[in-house]
């Protein structure tokens, strides 16, 4: 039996970084998060996750001018405001451990990655049964185009090729 959980916004975030600037921090009770997992028989290992993320968000968690910046520069978020992934496979190392292989979308371009996967639990909170994900992973910017116009944010220093995606990601049913 398949069972579907929806994400719990007010209780994700992600943190999307590269080296010498943290670009973003979007927690949910700012943010726009959608997405859900499917568990086949409470068994994790047939689990698929897909998620979207809003990332043009003018809201008062980004505190620096520079975010705003940054976030302009890389994913032009006027144009592509959303952040997507569809898992097409997941494999079990443990029960911690997971990797899964999908389809990110980022501006106007789809790769396949692969984003290692902690599965944090499941537990009942007001009432409610949830799971817990925490996914991260390293994302080539330039395969997307993400490249950076920077004008000295960083006093000199070079900025990462790579840039690195952290999601705090809680699904309820």
């Amino acid at each position: 039996m398949k069972t579907t959980w929806t994400i719990d916004s007010s209780q994700s975030d992600v943190l999307i970084k590269m080296r010498h600037s943290i670009i973003a921090y979007m927690g949910g009770t700012t943010n726009k998060f959608d997405g859900y997992v499917n568990i086949e028989n409470n068994e994790i290992e047939d689990a698929s996750v897909e998620f979207s993320l809003d990332i043009n968000n003018k809201a008062d968690s980004f505190q620096q001018i520079d975010t705003h910046l940054q976030l302009n520069d890389l994913f032009n978020v006027n144009e592509h405001p959303i952040i997507s992934f569809k898992s097409t496979s997941f494999q079990k190392l443990n029960n911690n451990i997971n990797f899964f292989k999908g389809d990110l979308t980022i501006k106007d371009v789809t790769k396949v990655v692969e984003l290692d996967a902690e599965f944090i639990g499941v537990n009942t909170y007001d009432g409610k049964k949830k799971v817990a994900f925490e996914i991260t992973g390293s994302i080539k910017r330039q395969d997307f185009g993400l490249d950076y116009n920077s004008f000295s944010h960083n006093g000199g220093l070079a900025l990462g090729k790579d840039m690195k995606l952290i999601a705090n990601l809680e699904f309820c049913i």
